[in-house]
């Protein structure tokens, strides 16, 4: 892992990706958040030594460099998933390159089901906390110190400060926001009902596919998280109803506008 981070990032540096201060992944439908990037370099996936290739639909498979006001920003329009075949070395595999391109701030966004019978279809979900039921860890197996520790704390995986930063944003741009804890299941099917009631009573108020891998190995490296949720669907009680992935592509884009708004305010006042 540590020789193919290193030959990614090198690469990566000659094409002319720099220090950006805020890594960025892009989940299902909220790839056009990248419209509010001022791109200076787009490379295809299947152009940079190491990177899987995305299957998803919906997942564009760029990474994109540029710039939001005066801060560098790298985003992955697309992510990697579990269930995509992938092994969790390589889903977490970008996050890692970020690190060592100097990323330090990473906000990670997702389309998830919501438990919570507070939230709606389209609300934007600021992630407080996560439970992790994934079939595997992305820290499993030997630790290599040069990422990080073997024992990672995760007492605060996603930055509180961050989090008050995005309340103020969101009041100021009166666009409403929730709150809540989001939880990792495998996928790729989507939850049965009984699923959904198991979510809501292990505490979560919203589940998906992705995201935690990616927050844990982030955090492994010392680096700050942010992320939200857009749900796309719901599991209240009473409320399941058939969910197809284009519904939830099509819930994710009706978010898009205002979670780029956002995230944009957001990043420009750091």
């Amino acid at each position: 892992m540590w020789n193919k981070v290193q030959e990614t990032v090198k690469f990566l540096q000659n094409k002319g990706i720099t220090k950006p201060d805020y890594g960025i992944i892009l989940g299902t439908g909220l790839g056009n958040l990248v419209e509010k990037i001022a791109v200076e370099i787009t490379i295809p996936y299947q152009d940079i030594p190491n990177f899987p290739v995305s299957t998803v639909a919906g997942h564009s498979g760029e990474l994109i460099f540029g710039t939001i006001g005066t801060k560098k920003i790298l985003a992955m329009r697309g992510r990697f998933h579990f269930y995509e075949g992938w092994t969790m070395e390589q889903t977490i595999f970008p996050v890692r390159v970020m690190k060592y391109l100097g990323v330090e701030n990473l906000i990670v966004s997702n389309a998830s089901g919501g438990v919570n019978p507070a939230f709606k279809v389209g609300d934007i979900m600021i992630i407080t906390d996560h439970i992790n039921l994934m079939p595997q860890h992305p820290l499993h197996g030997k630790n290599d110190e040069r990422f990080g520790p073997r024992f990672v704390d995760m007492h605060e995986a996603y930055s509180k400060k961050m989090i008050a930063k995005m309340e103020s944003v969101a009041e100021k741009l009166n666009i409403p926001v929730q709150k809540g804890i989001y939880l990792a299941l495998q996928g790729p099917t989507f939850e049965t009902p009984a699923e959904y009631k198991m979510v809501k009573i292990l505490g979560a108020d919203a589940v998906g596919m992705s995201t935690v891998p990616e927050v844990i190995v982030a955090k492994h490296m010392g680096m700050t998280c942010f992320g939200v949720s857009v749900i796309t669907d719901l599991g209240v009680e009473g409320i399941v109803e058939a969910v197809s992935h284009e519904e939830v592509q099509k819930a994710a884009k009706g978010s898009e506008k205002n979670l780029g708004k956002l995230v944009e305010a957001f990043i420009k006042l750091t």
